[in-house]
């Protein structure tokens, strides 16, 4: 592995690409917009690969195309349903990685060119079972392999003038569930529309970065998992009307709870 630096990831991109060419699952995200933005900084060329569907929110595809097509980058989108998978349909613990594998298969049909992905060195150390069938399709990481976690992609990415440098996660909607919770289309609609609504109730509220996930933990309870810092400065007055636009937006289910958390990633692995 290379220390962390841009000499390093140059490299890395540099041998993984083919006459200066490569492809990127690319979600409009923080770790694949840095990957596509220091290649055009090497003088690569990227064929930005966006998947949609009912487990991707429109407006992170409406971000992720409108972002690669500023920045002169191709775009294409690959449509794929994850919840025809067995594994997903039944809310397994092994859903990520059944999703995984499907979404890359899909991708790496979409092209000839070599395919990498945005995985970094702070996703190795944590659970996630989906990197298992990155690494099984033969699908490559620059940024993991270049030495580069959250902390150097923040400050690269600051560094060399990339747009929204501290974006934050926004994972896909499935895993707002628990494990055994069987998925639907419109449950997933309502969630991206519930959470649409939190933020922007939480930006009206004087926080228009606060990460949130909204989660359905049973089918008569939801939560609004925020920060602990941000919860803190959320007024009474504020907590119910962020409640209140939520239940607003998602008719026929419960209204929500807000929870305070210490962390948001990997909520129902650790419960």
């Amino acid at each position: 592995m290379y220390p962390a630096s841009l000499a390093g990831l140059r490299q890395v991109l540099s041998d993984a690409a083919e006459g200066g060419c490569f492809a990127l699952a690319y979600s409009g995200g923080l770790d694949s917009r840095f990957l596509a933005h220091a290649a055009g900084l090497f003088g690569l060329k990227p064929l930005l690969l966006h998947v949609t569907g009912p487990h991707v929110p429109p407006e992170e595809t409406d971000f992720a195309r409108a972002w690669a097509e500023k920045n002169a980058l191709p775009f294409r989108e690959a449509a794929v349903d994850p919840l025809s998978l067995p594994l997903v349909a039944a809310g397994s613990r092994e859903r990520c990685y059944a999703c995984k594998k499907k979404l890359f298969t899909c991708l790496l049909a979409e092209t000839s060119l070599p395919l990498c992905d945005g995985t970094n060195a702070s996703d190795t150390s944590a659970y996630r079972p989906g990197i298992r069938a990155v690494r099984e399709l033969g699908v490559l990481s620059p940024l993991a392999l270049a030495g580069f976690g959250k902390k150097e992609i923040h400050f690269f990415a600051e560094a060399t003038g990339m747009e929204q440098p501290l974006q934050k996660a926004r994972p896909c909607l499935l895993t707002r569930l628990p494990y055994g919770a069987k998925p639907t289309g419109k449950m997933l609609a309502a969630i991206a529309s519930g959470e649409k609504a939190a933020r922007v109730s939480l930006a009206s509220a004087g926080l228009p970065e606060a990460d949130l996930r909204l989660r359905l933990i049973a089918p008569e309870r939801l939560e609004l998992h925020l920060i602990d810092s941000d919860m803190e400065k959320l007024s009474a007055p504020s907590r119910e009307e962020l409640v209140r636009n939520i239940h607003a937006a998602m008719p026929g289910y419960p209204r929500p709870v807000l929870s305070a958390q210490a962390s948001l990633s990997g909520f129902f692995d650790r419960t």
